[in-house]
């Protein structure tokens, strides 16, 4: 499978969202479905995306762009406080960490994998069904389809990879398999390899808080489990909907500099 970053998927996501709503309106429409219903579009406000684990504020790439692009300060999402990195893999995070503001493949916009899209500094939306859960990510239009039945084995790696939910009680259970390696967990050059597994939590707290965790197992990294926990927030502003991020535009003169291209503009 090509691991270039994909353009818009603008038409792919319109013919899912006709097809996850029509099982949305189905499972609204059956009294017996009692699950809480996730719809909406949600943001999480948080540091995170810089750096899962607690972090002082440092100075951007561009001194004379002053705090513009300053790396904020942070709490750890990390519960515990720390990744649990076996000693080799730690070096890799070192060396990913002093090269961060070239090799981050957030630069490049490739889709952010799982589970970073979801506290990225973008909104994402969901939209529930009965069998299917489809969720949408302003960034580099990523889209995850959440099977709710059993779909077999994943195809082949991909960047958003293998959805598989489930329900416990009034909790939404994804597992995540088959992603690309070629994701960051954050800018600050935490990693996984492509034996990544990831289960994440969806729970209702309020209208309008998800809480959010997610447990990474990875034996070529991480010497355990280990759990990121945060809360989502539903955006309310009037209207509110994912724009279209076009980054890729951005990232030719990146990923094509090697023959000297110049940015489409597209």
């Amino acid at each position: 499978m090509s691991k270039k970053p994909l353009r818009s998927l603008s038409r792919l996501v319109a013919a899912l969202l006709a097809v996850v709503v029509a099982t949305s309106a189905h499972a609204q429409g059956n009294a017996s479905n009692a699950r809480p219903n996730l719809s909406g579009i949600w943001q999480a406000l948080n540091t995170a995306n810089w750096d899962l684990e607690a972090h002082g504020s440092e100075p951007g790439p561009a001194p004379m762009l002053g705090a513009l692009l300053a790396v904020p300060p942070g709490v750890s999402v990390v519960v515990g406080g720390e990744i649990p990195y076996l000693p080799a893999a730690l070096e890799k995070r070192r060396a990913n960490r002093a090269a961060r503001w070239t090799a981050d493949p957030e630069i490049k916009c490739y889709m952010p994998g799982v589970p970073r899209a979801s506290y990225m500094p973008y909104p994402f939306q969901i939209v529930q069904g009965t069998d299917t859960i489809m969720m949408t990510y302003e960034f580099a239009d990523a889209v995850r389809i959440v099977h709710l039945n059993d779909p077999g084995e994943a195809p082949a790696d991909s960047w958003m990879g293998w959805n598989v939910g489930r329900w416990e009680g009034d909790t939404l259970v994804v597992d995540v398999t088959a992603q690309h390696d070629d994701t960051w967990l954050d800018r600050s050059g935490n990693y996984h390899s492509n034996a990544l597994h990831v289960v994440e939590r969806y729970s209702l707290r309020s209208p309008d808080v998800l809480l959010y965790e997610a447990t990474l197992e990875d034996p070529n990294v991480f010497s355990r489990p280990w759990t990121i926990r945060m809360p989502l927030y539903r955006r309310l502003d009037e209207n509110a909907q994912l724009m279209e991020y076009k980054c890729i535009p951005f990232a030719e003169p990146v990923l094509y500099e090697h023959i000297g291209a110049e940015p489409s503009g597209d």
